[in-house]
């Protein structure tokens, strides 16, 4: 395909101020036999066009997209590959919320009132959304995702600069470290640049120093960042926290698989049982619950099943296209 030829349409969305700009046209078809197989293909024979609609001048340092695919369990609505600035991720909270009432609104799966299912295959498994739908207009969305753990609970590194740091690991559809931002040294308040170098430097060590991995399946046995807190736990008021996760992308939302794990890392130190809810907050002010759905276990791990709300919104709608002579087709990045 010539670059004159590219035409890329997307519907805009966000949720809690995260950007989801899913792709409805113009991608090319991937043609793997599972899920991860195409996120394979897409990222070693089609990267080009997640960095086209994924960098500048299309998009930004902190963007976050998402590619529709076929897919391959029979029980799906739909299926999606996440992208951002770095590659491909295994899971998105704040994408599968804006999916559900994308996929409501698009008759992709017919409108039931009061609340409609969607099931959306992720690359980590089959999530369920829960959609409200009122005069057939789609609303808030709650998830239920793939069973979450507690990988590692008051783990140790040593981060430069910082020295030993004590940290948890959980998953919930990707993994991510945890700690009070208090143990850098910081707050919540301070200037974005230094919560991204802080929480920067822990992913590094974790890396360096951990090993990480997923029971069953090697391609999702990885860190995809770390969620710097302010030490509550969301009982009588809203935790906040920040989501530094691929290449320092920031997320805006209070992110879905995070707060996902943040979930089964509570309920694994006794903080959280069934039929409780807590609210989590992002830097923007957004907010998500989260609670346990129930208990569960993943290859003999004790594990739970979280349920997560929040609420998207469109923003818009885009056609992208590259000139013959455009010397940027396949974007950049400036930070």
């Amino acid at each position: 395909m010539s670059d004159s030829s590219i035409r890329i349409a997307t519907t805009e969305m966000h949720t809690g101020g995260e950007a989801v700009r899913i792709v409805e046209s113009g991608y090319p078809r991937l043609e793997g036999r599972t899920i991860l197989d195409k996120r394979r293909q897409a990222r070693e024979h089609f990267d080009r066009y997640r960095r086209l609609i994924m960098f500048e001048p299309r998009g930004h340092y902190d963007m976050y997209g998402v590619i529709p695919v076929e897919p391959d369990l029979p029980e799906a609505d739909m299926a999606v590959l996440f992208i951002h600035n770095e590659g491909y991720s295994t899971m998105c909270g704040h994408a599968v919320i804006a999916l559900g009432r994308y996929a409501v609104d698009r008759g992709i799966v017919p409108a039931v009132e009061p609340a409609t299912i969607v099931r959306i295959q992720c690359p980590c498994g089959l999530v369920t959304a829960h959609v409200e739908v009122r005069d057939g207009r789609a609303g808030a969305v709650s998830f239920v995702s793939v069973p979450a753990f507690a990988a590692a609970l008051d783990a140790t590194v040593t981060v430069p600069g910082f020295g030993p740091v004590t940290l948890d690991i959980g998953y919930g559809g990707a993994f991510y470290a945890f700690l009070p931002a208090e143990r850098l040294g910081l707050t919540l308040e301070a200037r974005a640049g230094q919560l991204v170098e802080a929480a920067d430097a822990v992913s590094a060590a974790v890396k360096a120093q951990m090993t990480i991995e997923h029971p069953l399946e090697p391609d999702l046995g990885f860190l995809y960042g770390t969620i710097l807190t302010d030490g509550g736990d969301g009982r009588h008021r809203p935790t906040t926290n920040v989501c530094v996760f691929a290449d320092r992308e920031v997320d805006r939302s209070p992110t879905g698989s995070g707060v996902t794990a943040r979930v089964a890392l509570m309920q694994a130190r006794g903080d959280l049982a069934l039929g409780e809810t807590r609210r989590f907050r992002s830097i923007t002010g957004s907010e998500f619950t989260g609670a346990i759905e129930a208990l569960t276990d993943l290859a003999g791990r004790p594990a739970v099943t979280a349920r997560v709300a929040g609420k998207a919104h469109y923003s818009g709608s885009a056609v992208f296209t590259v000139e013959a002579d455009d010397p940027f087709p396949d974007g950049f990045l400036v930070r």
